[in-house]
């Protein structure tokens, strides 16, 4: 079956939402992939990229983890006689050993697990966890004077290669 070449976003069109506040909210300790259980309507919504994880976080319960917070706005076209819900918590797919380490590190002070990215692999919805912890004032301000500079010496080298 052949696909359209128009309909890719770009080189990263497998991404469908990214959580960029918890990269630089967080220090990143490890990360893991997780599939997401889905209604009929979410994936029709995710398909056109309605997606956002601001604020949204993990919970482990009764040996299940779960996806809190994530907003997937419905179509108007996908679901005529389902009521949905935009903010429902879904259940995350893993393993019962991963369950068990996010489990165990959740429980120390200052570690929490938090979703870094919604993406497709294949025709199938993944959702990217990361065991992180709390990033203090100065290293927020050192990874803004980074990217500051990565972005300056870019310009520099652009300029540079012109002339």
């Amino acid at each position: 079956m052949a696909t359209k070449k128009g309909n890719s976003k770009g080189p990263s069109s497998s991404s469908i939402a990214q959580n960029k506040k918890a990269r630089f909210e967080y220090h990143i300790d490890e990360t893991f992939e997780a599939g997401l259980a889905l209604a009929g309507w979410e994936v029709k919504s995710l398909r056109a990229g309605n997606a956002q994880l601001t604020d949204t976080y993990i919970l482990i319960r009764n040996g299940e983890a779960w996806l809190l917070g994530s907003h997937i706005t419905p179509l108007n076209t996908a679901s005529t006689h389902e009521i949905a819900d935009p903010t429902r918590t879904r259940k995350l797919l893993l393993h019962r050993k991963e369950i068990a380490k996010i489990f165990s590190v959740t429980q120390d002070k200052g570690h929490t697990c938090v979703p870094l990215k919604l993406y497709w692999k294949r025709n199938k919805v993944k959702c990217e966890l990361a065991l992180v912890t709390g990033k203090k004032l100065h290293d927020k301000r050192a990874t803004e004077k980074d990217r500051d500079w990565s972005r300056q010496k870019g310009r520099i080298m652009r300029e540079h290669n012109r002339a």
